[in-house]
């Protein structure tokens, strides 16, 4: 990424005045209205200053095939790469405005811990420069810690930087002003992308209009790591549309060129489908529960109505299991694609076995030994109640055996007995010395019905 260094003088002086109120601010935990009007004010003399917006920067990144100059109009980059940026952009509507609240959901629902690992960045994308400051004061105004601290950028780039975008081809026989809409938006986020390539480890990619779970951030890192080695391109953390994709910032660069290069084609949640299959990854990986939920009543699309709802969401999803990563064997016989893995990775989907018989097994083996702190297990589902597994013991082992078929354990420890089709006990480690390598379900009676296994959890010690 590269900077004009011509205005490193003032850019320094505001740097450092950013850093005097940040020390300020950040030691005194109780974040005192003095310090935040003092904050305040000092980001609204920023943005209001034609130098001062001059003198952040302008980037340009080598990597796009787009030559765009960033305003950055409110915030300031950190020296130190992040672990999540949460994008999104945002237009002006003709109906409804959700900006504000969506920023402070992603706020408000993130610890101070993991707002130290995120930064979130706004792309004012609309080309009304009125609505454009009005929106940009507005946001200093609502959030000036968080822009101090680093954790919020707002950027703009000029109408002039965008290709053309009336009379493009009418794909789908869409309407020119639906054509109009939904190509921008493709370069909207090619250049959102474009800008965030370097800020952090990962990208989420967000619409102005969501609420979020709490501690989020935290969900998502479980869920990347309970990938281990398995090959994706794209993770889910919603259902609709292109909210709550993530994805690896060294992939962002390929991502923002696939919608700047095929911007007129279509929507641009279907562009994203397609990056995944040219990628190689044919399936959806998605998280269950949904991370990110849709409440805007109204489209960003000419203001018509739309309560498009995720059903999978949870505002509050609680202790999210570590499930860390595994091999999932069963000799119970799958029902098409309801697969073992479905029951464990914490994946939208369940595993769905035909009948099972006495002795018949599900087991998680582990790649890395570890200390289980809880293990939960449901079986059945809302909608086929009767597909629990009736009878059923569970239990833990030590001993992992290589053989010629894989990993597997032996001399296991019986921790308990499903209950109605659960099982959740605490403190599994209680008189197991060692960390375990393997979680087996062993069926101890015959049944008529089929099994469902919805959820097995695993939540584990981590090293401080």
């Amino acid at each position: 990424m590269r900077i004009y260094w011509k205005r490193t003088l003032t850019a320094a002086t505001l740097f450092f005045t950013f850093a005097f109120l940040y020390l300020t601010i950040s030691h005194d935990n109780t974040k005192t209205n003095d310090a935040q009007l003092l904050a305040r004010a000092i980001v609204l003399q920023q943005l209001n200053s034609a130098r001062s917006l001059q003198a952040f920067q302008d980037f340009q990144n080598d990597s796009v095939p787009f030559n765009v100059p960033y305003h950055l109009l409110a915030g300031s980059i950190t020296q130190t790469q992040k672990f999540l940026t949460v994008g999104l952009c945002s237009i002006k509507r003709k109906r409804g405005s959700y900006l504000l609240d969506t920023l402070q959901s992603i706020f408000s629902q993130s610890s101070e811990e993991e707002l130290k690992d995120m930064v979130v960045v706004v792309f004012l994308s609309d080309f009304d420069t009125d609505w454009i400051e009005r929106t940009a004061h507005d946001i200093t105004d609502r959030f000036p810690v968080p822009i101090l601290k680093g954790q919020l950028l707002v950027i703009h780039a000029n109408q002039s930087y965008y290709p053309p975008l009336e009379g493009l081809k009418r794909n789908f026989n869409d309407s020119p002003a639906r054509v109009y809409f939904r190509s921008k938006q493709n370069v909207d986020y090619a250049f959102l992308l474009g800008f965030s390539i370097n800020l952090s480890s990962y990208y989420i990619m967000l619409e102005d209009d969501v609420t979020c779970a709490k501690n989020f951030l935290t969900a998502i890192r479980k869920f990347i790591h309970s990938q281990g080695q398995s090959y994706w391109v794209t993770l889910e953390f919603s259902k609709l549309g292109y909210i709550g994709k993530l994805y690896r910032s060294s992939d962002l660069p390929q991502l923002a060129k696939f919608l700047f290069l095929f911007y007129q084609e279509m929507p641009c949640d279907w562009l994203l489908s397609h990056f995944n299959r040219l990628l190689t990854q044919k399936d959806a990986i998605r998280s269950k529960p949904s991370l990110f939920q849709h409440v805007g009543l109204y489209s960003s699309f000419g203001g018509t109505l739309n309560r498009l709802k995720d059903d999978e969401f949870e505002e509050d999803p609680g202790d999210i299991a570590d499930n860390p990563p595994a091999k999932v064997l069963t000799d119970i016989t799958p029902f098409e694609k309801y697969t073992p893995d479905k029951a464990y990775s914490n994946r939208a989907g369940y595993f769905w076995g035909k009948t099972p018989a006495i002795g018949n097994h599900f087991t998680v083996v582990l790649h890395k030994p570890a200390v289980f702190m809880r293990v939960l297990i449901v079986t059945g589902s809302k909608d086929r109640k009767k597909d629990i597994l009736e009878s059923a013991e569970v239990e833990a082992s030590q001993n992992l055996v290589e053989t010629p078929q894989g990993p597997t354990c032996s001399g296991y420890i019986k921790l308990g007995r499903l209950v109605k089709g659960q099982f959740d006990r605490k403190n599994i480690q209680e008189g197991i010395s060692t960390p375990l390598s393997c979680l087996r379900i062993k069926v101890t009676n015959k049944q008529q019905e089929w099994v469902i296994i919805e959820n097995i959890n695993i939540w584990v010690k981590h090293e401080n």
